[in-house]
């Protein structure tokens, strides 16, 4: 595959916001070249195409594959995987979302309940348990709403992700309202 300079200019920067994410630079090019190429491609094509040496793209391929956002296939008569990106948009935001919510989200809530329970029945201090008490349940809030928006059928949350902060023209003004 031959990269246009806009092609090269997605990939680089796809690279650069995912080690910002905490993704590694190269695993975050690979599916951003998986995300625009138009047919399944092997990991020799991936390796070819932006210079990088096999073993680092089968680590790669691997990484992305366990957060679901490339799938290997076959082809008829040929031995080797073609992979692909998640080619909905949509579906793969909310893989995205729901792989660093299992990784990262749930995980700090568990922490915290059993945090809140120790600080219960140790010396903790009575406002530094209300604290900590506080980030639970404002953390537990937003978990529960993303899990009932997450159950919405998929119209009903484009719906609402259309209308946007157009809603705040109803809700009341200031900060503690």
């Amino acid at each position: 595959m031959q990269l246009t300079p806009a092609m090269q200019n997605f990939i680089l920067h796809w690279g650069e916001m995912g080690s910002k994410w905490g993704v590694n630079r190269s695993v975050a090019q690979i599916h951003a070249l998986l995300h625009i190429a138009p047919d399944p491609m092997t990991a020799e094509d991936i390796s070819e195409t932006l210079s990088l040496a096999r073993s680092n793209v089968s680590t790669a391929l691997k990484e992305l594959q366990g957060w679901n956002l490339v799938k290997a296939s076959r082809q008829l008569g040929d031995r080797r995987d073609h992979f692909t990106s998640v080619r909905d948009m949509f579906d793969l935001v909310n893989t995205v979302v729901e792989g660093r919510r299992e990784r990262e989200f749930a995980p700090t809530l568990a922490a915290l309940d059993d945090v809140a329970d120790a600080a219960r029945s140790d010396a903790t201090p009575k406002a530094i348990r209300e604290r900590m008490e506080e980030t639970r349940e404002v953390m537990r809030l937003f978990d529960d709403w993303y899990r009932d928006v997450a159950q919405l059928p998929r119209p009903v949350q484009l719906a609402m992700l259309k209308l946007g902060a157009r809603i705040a023209r109803f809700l009341p003004k200031g900060r503690d309202s």
